[in-house]
């Protein structure tokens, strides 16, 4: 069931849920948590898709808002709400709310959202693309106990990397981390199975990638070895090497789904690595909502202590190395300054 709403309230809004819940049969609320969804039109569709998704294994309240910037002032002076509401099959298992707000409202998007949290439940803010430089700062992000971004939708996401680093708060997250969970799970079963000292490590993936660099600083955090960060033309992360006093232990995925882990005195074994969808990503955040210390530790080592190629050793023949996490330490408060303005 879908309600369209024009200029509307946030009172509106809710008398529109409860009046659809009750045409489906089903007056109770049954979710877990509220997940704002702070977007823009071009990016609506796929964030909703995602949200929808991982509400069938977290049944929650999607709030989506979509900040309509209008393009005369006079316009801008004008404040009005549209919204659109959606129940049933039309949003997974929960229900979703559309929020497209124009003028000067667009600059008060928490007053409208805030009537329309489920009460007594966890609230998640979910920033697809263009996240504050400062999440827990943010009006919306104050709201939340866990807050989501993706430095892999910056322009530059190695600089959007240090200042995630240089603005954490407990509750801050990262889908770039999200993407590494399979490979450190591999790699710490790898080390289960063959207990040995790591002397080094080399990661290779495509350049500019916060994976690849999250995964070289939670390697060189929990081992205190030198990492190594090396290109490969793709997709996302290819493999990791870890030189220990026993053997080599190889992980390599070269084609982003089937993955071959190599141990000394054993066969080579194929293992599943598929790279994961959006929604997969999402899902896998909601199920713990308190803060993740080791994306923390992690995230702050990389940034303020990570040597890149240039420092570890040389790089292959034919790669050109990449920029090292730790070069934007120095600019992490001028760069989280500066998207700050440019918000």
């Amino acid at each position: 069931m879908k309600i369209d709403l024009t200029e509307t309230t946030s009172s509106k809004i809710n008398q529109a849920l409860v009046s659809a819940r009750r045409s489906l049969g089903t007056p109770a609320i049954g979710m877990v948590l509220t997940l704002v969804v702070v977007t823009d039109e071009e990016n609506a569709y796929d964030a909703l898709r995602a949200a929808a998704d991982s509400s069938r294994e977290h049944p929650s309240r999607i709030i989506a808002v979509i900040k309509r910037i209008s393009r005369s002032p006079r316009s801008r002076r004008d404040a009005r709400l549209d919204a659109e509401v959606r129940v049933g099959s039309d949003s997974g298992s929960g229900e979703t709310v559309v929020l497209r707000l124009h003028g000067e409202l667009a600059n008060h998007a928490q007053s409208v959202v805030l009537p329309l949290l489920l009460p007594d439940a966890p609230v998640v803010v979910w920033w697809p693309e263009d996240a504050p430089a400062d999440p827990a700062k943010d009006p919306l992000g104050a709201l939340a106990q866990r807050r989501i971004t993706d430095t892999y939708s910056a322009e530059h996401p190695l600089d959007e990397l240090a200042v995630r680093a240089a603005t954490y708060q407990p509750g801050d997250t990262d889908l770039a981390w999200t993407r590494i969970t399979p490979w450190r799970s591999m790699l710490a079963a790898a080390l289960d199975q063959q207990p040995a000292q790591v002397v080094s490590a080399t990661v290779e993936g495509e350049s500019d990638n916060p994976s690849c660099e999250l995964l070289a600083m939670w390697l060189a955090d929990r081992l205190g070895v030198p990492v190594e960060r090396t290109l490969s033309a793709g997709p996302g992360l290819t493999a990791v090497r870890l030189e220990t006093k026993n053997g080599v232990i190889v992980l390599d995925r070269a084609d982003g789904s089937l993955a071959t882990l190599s141990m000394v005195g054993q066969p080579d074994r194929a293992v599943a690595l598929k790279r994961r969808e959006t929604a997969e990503l999402l899902a896998e955040e909601l199920r713990r909502l308190d803060p993740d210390n080791i994306y923390e530790a992690t995230v702050k080592f990389g940034v303020e202590r990570l040597g890149g190629p240039a420092e570890a050793s040389s790089v292959g023949a034919g790669h050109k190395p990449s920029s090292p996490a730790g070069a934007a330490a120095p600019a992490a408060k001028k760069a989280a300054a500066k998207k700050a303005a440019s918000k």
